[in-house]
């Protein structure tokens, strides 16, 4: 695959208070990334970037809010995110 493209399809990781209780409690990152990324480009990218093994990769479409203003109604962009599975003796170090 290509390099570039890898480096490209992690956007960042998702911090949430739900993320948080997910990552404690069955070792599982969550990441946003590009819309069209396949769940083995997100495992490859994951594996290259971090340097671990990855165990299983779910993805989900995440539908953006609807915000209504003065002006009228906006629409947020909808976005992917990752759910990243890693063994037990695994950990990822976001610093």
């Amino acid at each position: 695959m290509n390099p570039e493209r890898l480096y490209s399809i992690l956007q960042g990781a998702h911090i949430s208070e739900k993320a948080n209780m997910i990552a404690d409690q069955k070792n599982c990152f969550t990441f946003r990334v590009l819309k069209d990324a396949t769940v083995s480009e997100i495992k490859e990218a994951v594996e290259t970037i971090y340097e671990v093994s990855v165990s299983k990769v779910t993805v989900v479409n995440v539908k953006g809010k609807v915000k209504r203003s003065a002006s009228g109604k906006t629409k947020k962009p909808n976005w992917k995110k990752a759910y990243v599975s890693l063994p037990s003796d695994h950990e990822i170090e976001f610093s």
